[in-house]
């Protein structure tokens, strides 16, 4: 038993041993795990503070680094602003700063120099205060202006925001030229430029102007004197051998006698364009207005122009539309001036075809101011592209001074020009070297007054009259002048025109020898079919066949009335284009005033009409909206027609449409043009001035048909 009891003892203790052995265990244990889990986190927190540590470094690193650097840039901003500084400080132009409020914030001594000892001019002064120093110590020359207007004037350029320019003239006589400008921060930059050498250069290059403008005129007045003294004995050489030449003289003395009255001639030309040249450079030219009848001018120097055609083929022609041009007021010497020397030109550098003279007007004869439009047209050398830009200029020539064929001083063209200018007008050129050229001037001129209202005149269906032949007779010349009182255009040729005899109301030969003019009737009658045409004659016995007599009638009343039965001899309905679809017409003119001539020709016709002023635009027209016919210029700035037709017919083979109908109208009357423009793809030409039955017959003509 009592073993029993110590065995049962033994195991109970040992139960309990063995229970505190595993609680033991269980504690070791989790004081195992507690440990190695704050030996954890004191390694995790060991990491973090090394971690940090290193932070720590490598921020006080970057402090010191960025502290370095930035004492770097300090020192450099410091260099920069007194390199700056030092620079503004070494520049002679005075250099200010003002803040918004327009208070000195900084400036250079340049600015600070003229207020040398006046303590209150320093940073923090205001600009007014400144500037009223600057007048009350006399620091600027304000050249008798009073001091309160000189400074509100100031004052007000200062509050501009674009603060202008302004000089400045300091008491010692030297310039300042202010120039101010606003920054995006409202401050204000001024800076004081010293322009005392440019105020001097200036006015030494003025003096010296003036200088050269006095001797120019001086000389130009020595010239215009000496020319007119030398002129007057001149004038008595060339009378004297005249009239030395009509008298009893063998061969030798005749030729001697011509040779000094030729070359007086010349010289008596040169000297009077100097004489001219001379007076114009010296201000002295001024215009003396008088009544004149321009078309006896004109006629004038066809006469006094007519020996120098002799021996070559080549002619005058006139055509002129001018209302009552017996009854104009103007300069007339200086206008016969300005004709002469083109006329005079044309002569000269032409050796056949023709020159001829052009006079139209816009204005109705009821208008104050009559504009004319002066053409004179040759088929003469024609100039050089080159040549054409300074033709104008004072001893220009036409031809290269070492190929020259022809005499002259140069000054002709530069005296027309400057007389023309001195009418109100301008001159201009167009020419193509070996075709000819054409000048046209226009100038200004007057009526004499107003015509009476039942003056007789004209009327519009019977108003085209072609002159065929000689000028020159006393018959001729008066038929000319009473037909130009009247209000007729008037077109003079020497030879038969086929296109301005069909287009004209009325035609008649000049030429008093019947069998000469009956040379002429063969090629009007071609072009006029059955209509009348005129013989100018003193007996109608005289007249030549196939002509109708005009034996001038003594009234002009008279006259109109054999005109208008010549113009309605033959019954014409008036021109109506048949009925048929609108044609669609694009017309290329560059003249403002032919584009209306045009327009009012077909305004009643049944066509849509497109005008433009190009070639390059009536291009473009066409390829917009290809038109059923097309009229074009030949010469137009830029493209002309010749070249518009060609991108016309390639355009066409492009694309491939049909070709369309090209008429050209020109006032080209050389011949050869018709066969250019027809070789150049153009399908029929009609001739300026455009008539309205011929312009419709080219419509009825090349419109499409109805299917």
């Amino acid at each position: 038993m009592a073993i029993s009891g110590i065995d049962a003892r033994l195991a109970k203790e040992r139960r309990a041993r063995l229970q505190a052995e595993r609680l033991l265990a269980l504690r070791s244990e989790e004081l195992y795990s507690a440990n190695r889990k704050l030996a954890e986190h004191a390694h995790a927190l060991s990491h973090q503070v090394i971690e940090q540590r290193e932070e720590n470094a490598a921020l006080k690193g970057r402090t010191t680094q960025v502290a370095a650097e930035l004492e770097v840039a300090t020192d450099r901003a410091a260099q920069a602003e007194q390199r700056l500084w030092d620079s503004l400080t070494a520049v002679e132009d005075g250099f200010a700063i003002f803040d918004r409020d327009c208070r000195l914030v900084a400036a250079n001594p340049a600015f600070l120099s003229p207020f040398e000892g006046i303590s209150d001019i320093a940073p923090g002064a205001s600009y007014d205060a400144i500037l009223r120093v600057a007048v009350d110590e006399g620091i600027v020359d304000i050249e008798g202006e009073e001091p309160d207007h000189w400074l509100e004037r100031m004052l007000k350029r200062w509050e501009r925001a674009n603060i202008p320019q302004v000089d400045v003239r300091l008491w010692n006589g030297s310039y300042v030229r202010l120039i101010d400008k606003r920054t995006p921060q409202g401050d204000t930059v001024c800076l004081g430029v010293d322009i005392t050498a440019t105020i001097r250069r200036e006015r030494q290059l003025q003096k010296a102007r003036d200088a050269a403008l006095a001797a120019s005129h001086a000389k130009s007045t020595f010239l215009a004197n000496m020319s007119h003294e030398i002129r007057t004995p001149m004038n008595g050489v060339v009378s004297m051998a005249e009239l030395l030449g009509e008298t009893v003289l063998d061969a030798d003395q005749r030729l001697y006698a011509d040779t000094i009255r030729h070359s007086g001639e010349a010289l008596l030309v040169i000297i009077n364009d100097i004489l001219d040249y001379s007076k114009i450079e010296a201000g002295k030219l001024a215009l003396h207005e008088a009544e004149f009848d321009l078309l006896e001018v004109i006629l004038e120097i066809f006469r006094l122009l007519r020996p120098g055609l002799e021996g070559r083929d080549l002619a005058f022609k006139l055509d002129i539309d001018v209302p009552w041009p017996d009854r104009l007021v103007g300069d007339c010497g200086r206008l016969r001036q300005i004709l002469f020397n083109l006329i005079g030109n044309a002569v000269k550098f032409t050796e056949r075809g023709h020159v001829c003279v052009t006079v139209t007007s816009a204005a109705p004869a009821s208008e104050p101011g009559l504009p004319l439009r002066i053409a004179v047209e040759d088929t003469g050398i024609g100039i050089a592209p080159e040549m054409q830009a300074h033709i104008f200029g004072e001893f220009n020539q036409v031809e290269e001074n070492k190929n020259r064929n022809h005499d002259g001083t140069g000054l002709g063209l530069a005296i027309t020009k400057r007389l023309v200018r001195m009418m109100g007008g301008d001159i201009s050129l167009q020419s193509e070297l070996g075709r000819g050229s054409t000048f046209v001037a226009s100038v200004t001129l007057k009526h004499a007054g107003p015509m009476p209202p039942a003056a007789p005149a004209f009327a519009p269906e019977a108003r085209d009259v072609v002159l065929i032949g000689p000028l020159f007779s006393e018959r001729a010349r008066d038929l000319l002048a009473r037909l130009a009182h009247l209000g007729a255009r008037i077109r003079a040729m020497p030879e038969p025109d086929a296109d301005a005899a069909a287009q004209a109301d009325s035609v008649v030969i000049l030429t008093p020898d019947p069998d000469e003019a009956a040379a002429h009737v063969g090629v009007l009658r071609a072009a006029r079919g059955r209509r009348t045409i005129l013989h100018l004659c003193d007996d109608p016995a005289n007249a030549a066949p196939g002509t109708r007599p005009l034996v001038l009638p003594e009234t002009d009343a008279a006259l109109l009335r054999l005109f208008l039965d010549d113009a309605q001899g033959t019954p014409k309905e008036p021109a109506k284009m048949p009925e048929r679809a609108r044609v669609r017409i694009v017309a290329a003119e560059d003249n403002k005033t032919n584009q209306l001539v045009f327009r009012t020709m077909l305004k009643s016709q049944h066509v849509d009409l497109t005008l433009v002023d190009s070639g390059s635009a009536l291009v473009a027209a066409y390829k917009h909206d290809p038109p059923d016919i097309v009229f074009t210029d030949i010469s137009m700035p830029g493209m002309d027609g010749l070249e518009a037709t060609s991108l016309i017919r390639g355009y066409e083979a492009e694309v491939g449409l049909p070709r369309v109908p090209v008429i050209a109208m020109t006032a080209h009357a050389v011949s050869g043009d018709r066969e250019r423009f027809l070789g150049s793809g153009m399908d029929d030409v009609l001739t300026k001035p455009l008539k309205k039955d011929a312009l419709l017959a080219r419509i009825e003509a090349f419109a499409p048909r109805a299917e």
